[in-house]
Formats: structure tokens, C-alpha cells, sequence
């Protein structure tokens, strides 16, 4: 089974988010007090724990969030997503996909600045919120059928 390996905000854009305790998805907004959240089609974002782990080879002291990235999976994967797919956590919340990657700003984040490469472009998976609930991390995640 696929789960969330944690759950990161933050107040504003452009800074690190840092890992919650839980996490409420709104409909159409994304998850209530972080900086991404809107009426846009970018509200959450996910990257898979095991590319996470790629890049920590090279930057061991990488926290959660650092991609400013909402949710990190452990089991899901997110490769095999596309633009349309719905996924969900728990038994209440269902995301939309709605984009994959996004190019980093100023031609570069401090991690493709620190390593040649950054995995956010390539691999980060953007969705907005059909279904809201509440979430934490341990939560199952899964692509619906």
C-alpha cells in the first residue's frame, strides 16, 4: 500500500515548507494555510519519496519540503501518472491532476544550484482538489481506477 510520507506548507511563497501534523483539503482551494493554495490549478503539489532519495546522496541534510512540495509519497508511483489521472488519500480526499513539472525559478532552486539537477521539473506531480478532507502522514494514497 501506498502512503504519504509527510505533509509540508508554508505561509508564503518562495520559502521552504516544513512538514504538518495534518492537513485540510479544501475543494477547489488546496490545503488550508499554505502559500500555494487557490483558485488555480497548481493547489497541490507531490513528489515521490524514492526520487527524494536520489538527491539526498548528494545532499544528505535535505529536509522535508525543501522542493516546496505538499505531499511526499512512499510506495505510489507517481511516474505513471498523467494529466487527468485522480488520485486519493484516505477514504475522503480526491486530487485531479492537472500538471507534471514545472521549471524552477531563476533558472535554477538552490538544489539543481547544489547537485546539476533538480528533480521538480521532471517528476513534480500538480493537482487540484475535488474532494477535501482531512489528511496526515501515514494516510494511504492511491491512483483511482
Amino acid at each position: 500500500m501506498a502512503t504519504i510520507e509527510a505533509i509540508c506548507t508554508s505561509k508564503k511563497k518562495g520559502m521552504v515548507k516544513r512538514p504538518v501534523e495534518q492537513a485540510t483539503f479544501q475543494v477547489g482551494f488546496g490545503i488550508l494555510d499554505d502559500a500555494h493554495a487557490g483558485k488555480w490549478h497548481r493547489q497541490v503539489s507531490l513528489l515521490a519519496g524514492e526520487s527524494i532519495d536520489t538527491v539526498k546522496e548528494k545532499l544528505p541534510t535535505l529536509k522535508d519540503g525543501a522542493f516546496a512540495e505538499n505531499i511526499i509519497t512512499r510506495g505510489l508511483l507517481l511516474s505513471s501518472v498523467a494529466v487527468g489521472d485522480r488520485l486519493q488519500i484516505g477514504t475522503d480526499i480526491i486530487l485531479e491532476v492537472t500538471q507534471i513539472g514545472k521549471k524552477c525559478h531563476n533558472d535554477g532552486c538552490v538544489i539543481k544550484k547544489a547537485t546539476g539537477d533538480c528533480i521538480m521539473p521532471k517528476e513534480g506531480i500538480f493537482t487540484k482538489v475535488i474532494q477535501g478532507g482531512d489528511a496526515r502522514a501515514g494516510d494511504s494514497i492511491a491512483l483511482q481506477d
